[in-house]
C-alpha cells in the first residue's frame, strides 16, 4: 500500500493562498471605492440645513472649505497608517495597535451597530425615496404591513419604500458574496456614472443655469450674519460664530464621511502600502473639489433663501427645476438613485472586512472570521445585511411627529462619537511615530505634524461645540459607544 504523499511546497502555498482574501483591487478600483462611498445623497440635501444655520453665502462656502481641509488632512494622515499596517480592518486595526484592543473593539462595535449598518439603511431608503419621485407608489406612507408597536415609542413597519430599501440591501449583499470582482464591477460602473452625472449637474449650474439676479443677490448678502449669532463684535460674539460654524459641520462632514472605508479591505488591495495612501488622497481631493463646485453651482442658479428653504431640503432638485422646470426634478431623482446605489455598494463591500478582522481576533461572531468559496467574508456580509435590514424596518413614534426612522436618530446620536474615533485615529499617527519608530513607512504624512494637528484641533473643536449646542443628540451617542464596554469584557472573559 503506497503511503499518502505529502503536498509539495508549491501545493501548500496554493492552499494557503486560497484561504486568504484575493488581492483584486488596483489603484483605480480603490479610488472608486473612496469616491463612491463619499458621494451618496448628502451633497444634494445637507446644503439647505447648513444654509439655514450659517445665514450668508460667504459663511456657507467657508464651511465647505473647512470641511474639505479637515477631510483631506485626515486622508493624508490615514495614508501613513495604511502604509505601515496594510492588514485588513482599517480603523479597528489602527486603534487596536496604537492604544489597545478595547479601543479597536469599541470602534468595531459602533461600526456594526450604527455607523456602517445605519448608513446603509439610511442610504437604501434614500434610494427608495427618489425612486418614489419616478414611481409614486413607492412611498414611506404606503404600508404593506401597518405599524406593529413594540412599545409606546417604537414599531415595526413595512412600506413600499422600506421594501425597496430591503431589496437593494439584499441584492448588493448577495452580489458582493459572489466575490470581490463582482463588487468591484458594480462599484466602478456606478462611481464613474455618478461622477459624470455630478459633473454635468455642476456644468449646467455654472453655464446654462447661471442667473445674474441670483448671483447679485448672493454677493449682496455674502457675509450676512448667522441668525443665531450673538450681536456685537465682542469675544462672546466671536465664540458664538465659532459655535454656529462648527455645528454646521455636522452636515458637510456627514456628506464627506466614510472616505476611509477602503482601508477595511486592505487585504484585497494590490500593493496596499502604496495604493492605499494614493487612493485616499486622490479620492478625497476629487470629491471635496466637486462638493465645492456643486455649492458654487447652487449659488449661481438660486438665491440664498431658495437654498435655505428648498422643498424637503432638496437643493439640487430645486436648482435643476429652475433650469428645466418640466423635467428637472425627475432627472435629478435618477441621478441621485445612481449615486446612492453606488454608495450602498461601497458600504456593503467595505464593512464586513472590519468584522472579519475582529472575528479573527475573537472579538466578533466566529463565523464572521471565515471566507466563503469566493474568498470573501460571506458570513460578515450576511450579518451586516440582516442588521441593516432590521434598522430599515424599525421606526420611532411620537404623537407630535408621527412615525420616523430609527436609524436617522441613531446616526444623529453617533456623529460626535464617530468624530471622536476619527480624532483618536489621526492622533495615532503621532502615537505610533513614538511607539513604533522602526516600522517601515513607505508613505509618510506630508507636513507632519502640522497636517494631523489641523485635523485633531479642528475636529475636536467641532465635537466640543456639538456636545455644548446639541446635547440631546450627542451624549446618547457616547452612551452607545460605552455600551460596548460590557460586551467587550464578556467576550474577553469567555475567551
Amino acid at each position: 500500500m503506497n503511503p499518502v504523499s505529502k503536498p509539495t511546497r508549491e501545493e501548500r502555498e496554493e492552499i494557503q493562498e486560497k484561504r486568504r482574501p484575493k488581492r483584486a483591487l488596483g489603484l483605480f478600483d480603490s479610488t472608486m471605492i473612496v469616491i463612491g462611498v463619499m458621494i451618496g445623497s448628502g451633497i444634494f440635501i445637507v446644503p439647505a440645513d447648513m444654509a439655514r444655520i450659517l445665514g450668508g453665502p460667504g459663511w456657507f462656502l467657508a464651511a465647505w472649505v473647512f470641511a474639505a481641509v479637515l477631510t483631506i488632512a485626515a486622508a493624508f494622515s490615514f495614508g501613513e497608517l495604511a502604509s505601515m499596517m496594510p492588514g485588513g480592518g482599517g480603523m479597528y486595526l489602527y486603534l487596536r495597535e496604537a492604544y489597545s484592543p478595547l479601543w479597536g473593539f469599541l470602534y468595531g462595535w459602533t461600526l456594526f451597530t450604527v455607523i456602517q449598518t445605519g448608513t446603509i439603511a439610511a442610504v437604501a431608503v434614500a434610494f427608495a425615496r427618489f425612486l418614489g419621485v419616478l414611481a409614486p407608489s413607492i412611498s414611506e406612507s404606503r404600508y404593506l404591513i401597518p405599524p406593529i408597536h413594540l412599545s409606546a415609542h417604537y414599531a415595526l413597519t413595512l412600506s413600499t419604500a422600506q421594501l425597496v430599501g430591503l431589496l437593494v440591501i439584499a441584492l448588493l449583499t448577495a452580489t458582493n458574496a459572489l466575490g470581490i470582482e463582482y463588487g468591484k464591477i458594480i462599484q466602478n460602473s456606478f462611481t464613474v456614472a455618478k461622477l459624470g452625472a455630478l459633473g454635468a449637474l455642476i456644468a449646467l449650474g455654472l453655464t446654462v443655469g447661471w442667473r445674474a439676479s441670483s448671483v447679485h443677490a448672493n454677493l449682496a448678502t455674502f457675509w450676512q450674519r448667522p441668525p443665531t449669532l450673538h450681536p456685537g463684535s465682542s469675544l462672546v460674539a466671536i465664540l458664538s460664530l465659532v459655535m454656529v460654524f462648527c455645528v454646521s459641520q455636522s452636515g458637510s462632514l456627514f456628506a464627506a464621511d466614510s472616505w476611509h472605508d477602503i482601508t477595511f479591505a486592505s487585504e484585497e488591495v494590490k500593493d496596499p502600502k502604496t495604493t492605499l495612501p494614493r487612493s485616499l488622497a486622490i479620492g478625497t481631493v476629487i470629491v471635496m473639489l466637486l462638493y465645492l463646485a456643486a455649492n458654487l453651482a447652487y449659488l449661481a442658479v438660486l438665491d440664498f433663501p431658495s437654498i435655505q428653504h428648498a422643498p424637503h431640503d432638496r437643493v439640487a432638485t430645486a436648482m435643476l427645476q429652475a433650469i428645466f422646470p418640466s423635467w428637472g426634478g425627475q432627472a435629478l431623482a435618477a441621478v441621485i438613485m445612481v449615486s446612492t446605489f453606488g454608495c450602498i455598494n461601497s458600504l456593503v463591500l467595505a464593512g464586513p472586512r472590519a468584522y472579519y478582522a475582529m472575528a479573527r481576533d475573537k472579538l466578533f461572531f466566529p463565523a464572521a472570521g471565515r471566507l466563503n468559496g469566493a474568498r470573501v467574508p460571506g458570513w460578515s456580509l450576511l450579518f451586516q445585511g440582516i442588521w441593516a435590514g432590521l434598522l430599515v424596518l424599525l421606526t420611532t413614534y411620537s404623537p407630535a411627529k408621527g412615525y420616523g426612522n430609527l436609524y436617522s436618530d441613531l446616526l444623529d446620536y453617533i456623529i460626535s462619537a464617530a468624530l471622536l474615533f476619527y480624532i483618536l485615529t489621526i492622533a495615532a499617527v503621532v502615537v505610533l511615530r513614538y511607539k513604533r519608530p522602526d516600522v517601515e513607512r513607505l508613505y509618510r504624512t506630508p507636513g507632519y505634524p502640522v497636517v494631523p494637528a489641523i485635523y485633531v484641533l479642528g475636529a475636536s473643536t467641532v465635537v466640543l461645540c456639538l456636545f455644548i449646542d446639541r446635547p440631546a443628540t450627542t451624549w446618547p451617542g457616547l452612551v452607545l459607544v460605552i455600551a460596548g464596554l460590557p460586551v467587550y469584557l464578556l467576550i474577553r472573559r469567555r475567551g
